[in-house]
């Protein structure tokens, strides 16, 4: 594979998978600037491992498990588990992009409340089978285990995901009165 064609697929695959990638990133990690490093390691190890991609999975499953091992590896790190980060102070009068909008307010959702307070093996399956759009399949593919365990998982994690939210909108409605 000549250069520019590694150019050309590498090009192709951030402007298709990009976004997606770093918002399945997002979900591991918390952190938009962590996230945007991640998402950028993720497509060179893809630039530079490309020759060894043999096309068995699709493309985007392939860039998946890329981006989950890259955000468990970093969730393993010193650096992860040591450091506690505080909040960090907004530039005054710098605006948001429409990502950081976007970002901030699906944080605050109720729905992506409780999400985040689910364990990780649920909240990665429902992420990546409904935000990301992956199938089963796929899924598996990208967690690393098989799809008997990801629909497993996708029906426990929606039943503790509807339990949540019960108790969420039943106790918001007895507040409200």
């Amino acid at each position: 594979m000549t250069e520019d064609q590694k150019n050309d697929r590498l090009n192709e695959a951030m402007q298709e998978h990009g976004d997606m990638i770093k918002r399945v990133i997002y979900s591991y990690v918390r952190d938009l600037q962590k996230a945007e490093d991640l998402t950028q390691d993720t497509f060179l190890k893809f630039y530079l491992g490309m020759e060894r991609f043999e096309g068995r999975a699709s493309l985007k499953t392939y860039l998946y498990r890329i981006a989950v091992n890259e955000s468990l590896n970093y969730l393993k790190s010193w650096h992860a588990q040591k450091v506690k980060f505080s909040d960090k102070l907004k530039i005054f009068g710098k605006r948001a992009s429409n990502e950081e909008t976007f970002l901030e307010k699906e944080k605050t959702s109720e729905l992506h409340i409780v999400l985040e307070s689910m364990p990780l093996h649920y909240r990665e399956s429902l992420w990546l089978h409904y935000y990301a759009e992956l199938s089963v399949n796929e899924t598996a593919e990208v967690l690393g285990c098989s799809p008997n365990t990801v629909k497993t998982r996708l029906a426990r994690g929606r039943e503790l995901l509807r339990n949540e939210l019960e108790v969420e909108w039943n106790g918001s409605e007895t507040a409200s009165k």
